[in-house]
């Protein structure tokens, strides 16, 4: 009786090693290709408030985004809408995964800035903070 067991055993080591041999795939995040097409809200422009809103996007194979959620809200609601009604907008280079372009999960933050130099006669636009995510 312990001869099946160890047999199974011994199979079960020799497929994980050869799993291992083949290393890692390589993979790539998704690149965001289009300019934002975030507008800021008027009543916090006016306000001179600013923030940061840190959208979860699931960017399909095909570069576009399929899946929009706030992941860290700015705790203001207008930032929030207005992040994710522009995330719509946005296309990608899709995430790749041994060459192959593949959907995956993508966070972005988005700055709502003031842009003290310019007058106050139209908002600038917020931009994508500096991209510190992984795909999951």
């Amino acid at each position: 009786m312990t001869r099946p067991n160890r047999t199974h055993a011994l199979l079960a080591a020799g497929l994980l090693l050869a799993g291992c041999e083949r290393g890692p795939v390589p993979e790539t995040p998704p690149r965001q290709v289009s300019e934002s097409p975030f507008q800021y809200p008027e009543d916090l422009w006016d306000a001179q408030v600013e923030g940061q809103t840190t959208l979860k996007l699931f960017i399909s194979e095909n570069g576009t985004v399929d899946t929009a959620r706030i992941d860290r809200g700015s705790g203001y609601a207008a930032f929030d809408s207005a992040a994710l009604a522009g995330s719509r907008q946005l296309r990608f280079r899709p995430a790749t995964r041994g060459g192959k372009a593949v959907a995956a999960w993508f966070l972005l933050p988005v700055q709502f800035e003031l842009n003290t130099a310019d007058s106050a006669a139209a908002p600038s636009p917020p931009r994508p903070a500096p991209d510190t995510s992984k795909t999951k």
